[in-house]
């Protein structure tokens, strides 16, 4: 296929995404560093380049109402917020879900107040993690084209019918020009196929129920079906990434094993410091250090099994977190690795490391002297630091 290279920002190639899938209804409330990527959609609207319904809302809890009712009367839907503006949407982010409406939203990761900041980490959308929506990390702005595509094909797939957010570092990625492999509209269109709902509220002639009061009588049986859906989910995400392989020759699975076949340490991380990761593995490849990277994809639901048989043979592994959970014992990456890992007849050690927190930098030298701490013990046996910062002033 001939290749359509553009440069586009995170959010430029956000909205170029949304603007070939053309969905019915999208729903819109500005917050940095989103602002971009929807300022770009209406844009594609008031062009005429696309016939999507944009509706401006006074507040990301109406962004998210607007996109559930749209969506529970049938129509496609897209949304975008970032940090407070997500944590505005709370109480309907649960309904999203739970009503089993198949929503594509884009999460532009930014730290949450206070002190105020605007920057990039993972206090949103890991505050999110179990809202029921499917989470994707980007570590570039290919990625965050390429995951919005298919987050369509799987939110919306029969087996599944539920909302997904493709999550990416704010300003790192939203803001950073790349060069972006791009299908043509119409491939992206025939990928995704026409949208045809399983229920509406609009159908007169099959009424349903939407949000009724739910008791004990049943509430429990359906909370069952999202559990179901979800792992239903982990299937159909492999099937659709099989067949964006097939199309863009661009390979995705849960996660990116990065050299680590034979490697002695492996950390384990999401988002835009990936690709930083790797440039140090490169490095101290060259040097006959034996370490590795594996990037999460797919947060939810978490590949505990697929991750856990990756890493059967390293010794040790060091989790990098972008947020933290206050009173945890570790960082929700580390938590769920870890606890992924339990039952495996050898345990590779397992170090927790939180970085980046309101957007701060991580750089290779940084990185390499993690690796060189997790090679240490890896030789020693011995664990000085289950717990650790990167970059932190004293």
């Amino acid at each position: 296929m001939a290749k359509n290279l553009l440069a586009l920002t995170g959010n430029d190639a956000g909205a170029y995404a949304v603007k070939q899938v053309q969905p019915d209804v999208a729903a819109v409330f500005p917050i940095t560093p989103q602002t971009e990527l929807m300022h770009k959609v209406a844009e594609y609207v008031a062009d005429g380049v696309i016939d999507t319904e944009l509706i401006t809302v006074e507040s990301e809890h109406s962004a998210m109402s607007a996109t559930v009712g749209a969506a529970a009367g049938g129509a496609r839907t897209f949304t975008a917020t970032a940090a407070n503006g997500f944590a505005l949407m709370w109480e309907i982010v649960y309904i999203a879900s739970s009503l089993r409406l198949p929503i594509v939203m884009a999460l532009i990761n930014r730290a949450l107040s206070a002190p105020i900041n605007i920057h990039g980490d993972h206090s949103d959308s890991m505050g999110g993690r179990d809202t029921g929506w499917i989470q994707f990390y980007s570590e570039g702005a290919q990625e965050v084209y390429d995951n919005l595509i298919q987050a369509y094909r799987i939110a919306e797939h029969k087996d599944v019918l539920l909302p997904v957010m493709a999550t990416f570092d704010g300003f790192i990625i939203s803001h950073t020009t790349e060069i972006v492999d791009t299908l043509t509209d119409d491939t992206v269109r025939k990928f995704v196929g026409e949208y045809k709902p399983a229920y509406s509220l609009l159908d007169i002639d099959h009424p349903i129920t939407v949000g009724p009061l739910d008791l004990y009588d049943w509430y429990f049986e359906h909370k069952r079906s999202q559990i179901e859906a979800t792992k239903h989910a982990r299937k159909v995400i492999l099937d659709v990434a099989d067949e964006f392989y097939k199309l863009t020759g661009r390979k995705y699975g849960y996660f990116d094993e990065y050299r680590i076949d034979d490697a002695e340490a492996v950390i384990v991380v999401l988002g835009s410091a990936a690709g930083t990761t790797k440039c140090v593995v490169d490095k101290m490849r060259k040097e006959g250090k034996k370490v590795g990277v594996l990037k999460l994809r797919v947060f939810r639901p978490f590949p505990a099994e697929e991750i856990a048989n990756a890493l059967k043979d390293v010794p040790v592994v060091g989790v990098l977190d972008r947020m933290v959970s206050f009173g945890g014992w570790g960082g929700p990456v580390f938590n769920e690795l870890r606890s992924a890992m339990y039952n495996m007849e050898k345990r590779p050690e397992v170090v927790n490391y939180h970085y980046g927190l309101g957007g701060r930098d991580i750089n290779t030298e940084q990185i390499e002297e993690t690796f060189n701490t997790l090679l240490e013990i890896a030789e020693t046996g011995e664990v000085k630091e289950r717990f650790g910062y990167i970059g932190l002033r004293e």
